[in-house]
């Protein structure tokens, strides 16, 4: 297709990365869904139409809460929260702001198969903050925030209620102004990261000083059209990031094959509005490239194709907001990694959440 006609279909339909059901906001959900069978209401990254067009894996990945975050205000001390999550273990990272629930420690929140209740308790001494203590945080203390993060590799997570004094969802002045959205492989959805703050994605919207939306997707980021064009069609987010992608090695594609696909997400995304920057970031090295041995699939020569398409797509796009990270100035230490030598550690995460805003806001500086 041409850039032209990809930008007239990004543009045939609006979509958005948050909504608002029952008074409060559900970042980085397309969709609270009736499920035939099941009680309260399915969260999904991406609508229904646009799942169901994706790989079975993909499919699947997008109904995993990983990036999702339930958000409210409260006039009152004490909120109840009902949620499920009958296909596996979900937990729940209560924030104040940006200041992190210290009983986590202690106690964890597990979402169970069956609905489960969380009674939450807004914390004495961030009540208690100086007036202007936080007058520069991105989030105001008064906003309830609620992490999710899975612990099985397909869970899904169902709404059932809230209660409590005098709720409502943020205003646009308590939450940040800007929104950064990410798609990519495992890494991206925050494999090996022990928490949903700690994922690169998390990492790199804190230092921006902006929300977060992932789209990553575990094991199955194919570059499909259908999801390049709905990131198109959503209009509420300023910077993307696309790191592609190593699954199509995993999956057996070939160099042209990805270049067919990612050329078309790069100009599609691109093209849906030339004000907001993308970035692509080439693959970072592995075990590939840091193991002996490697064969198959995943043999170097296969890797180094794929980092030398993507910046040859990034060297013609005709679009004037795409960049190219390589993903190794991103992640430069080899203790990083995890034990597979593929997925970040927590320390990773960081470097990479440090290394990626730095080069978002030297590309972005003048504007």
């Amino acid at each position: 297709a041409s850039s032209e006609s990809q930008g007239q279909k990004a543009a045939a339909e609006e979509y958005s990365t948050r909504l608002t059901h029952s008074n409060i906001e559900f970042l980085g959900v397309a969709e609270l869904r009736k499920v035939e069978g099941k009680a309260g209401l399915r969260l999904q990254r991406v609508p229904e139409k646009v799942r169901l067009a994706l790989n079975s894996k993909a499919q699947n990945r997008m109904l995993a809460p990983e990036g999702m975050e339930i958000r409210f205000v409260s006039t009152g001390e004490v909120v109840t929260i009902t949620l499920s999550a009958p296909d596996g273990p979900v937990e729940v990272f209560p924030f104040w702001g940006r200041f992190q629930d210290c009983e986590t420690r202690e106690r964890r929140r597990i979402i169970g198969k069956k609905p489960t209740t969380f009674r939450l308790v807004y914390p004495e001494r961030v009540k208690n903050l100086k007036a202007g203590v936080a007058k520069d945080h991105p989030f105001k203390p008064q906003v309830w925030r609620l992490m999710l993060m899975s612990r099985r590799k397909y869970p899904t997570v169902y709404f059932h209620e809230i209660k409590g004094q005098g709720i409502r969802p943020p205003k646009p002045s308590e939450v940040p102004s800007k929104c950064y959205l990410a798609y990519g492989t495992s890494v991206t959805d925050g494999f090996s990261a022990t928490a949903p703050y700690m994922t690169y994605v998390s990492q790199t919207a804190r230092r921006l000083g902006a929300d977060a939306v992932n789209l990553g997707s575990a094991g199955s980021a194919y570059c499909e059209p259908e999801l390049a064009d709905y990131i198109a069609a959503c209009k509420d987010w300023d910077i993307a990031t696309l790191c592609i992608s190593g699954n199509m090695v995993g999956g057996g594609f070939t160099a042209e094959q990805f270049r067919e696909r990612a050329t078309y997400m790069v100009n599609t995304i691109a093209a849906s509005d030339t004000n907001r920057p993308v970035f692509c970031i080439t693959i970072w090295p592995y075990f590939p490239d840091l193991c002996v041995g490697t064969e198959g699939k995943h043999k170097l020569s296969v890797v180094e194709s794929y980092r030398k398409v993507l910046r040859q797509i990034v060297r013609d796009c005709p679009y004037p907001n795409v960049h190219l990270i390589e993903g190794s100035d991103l992640l430069k230490d080899f203790d990083g990694y995890s034990t597979d030598i593929c997925h970040p550690s927590d320390f990773g995460m960081i470097q990479i959440g440090e290394n990626l805003a730095k080069r978002i806001k030297e590309q972005t500086a003048d504007k």
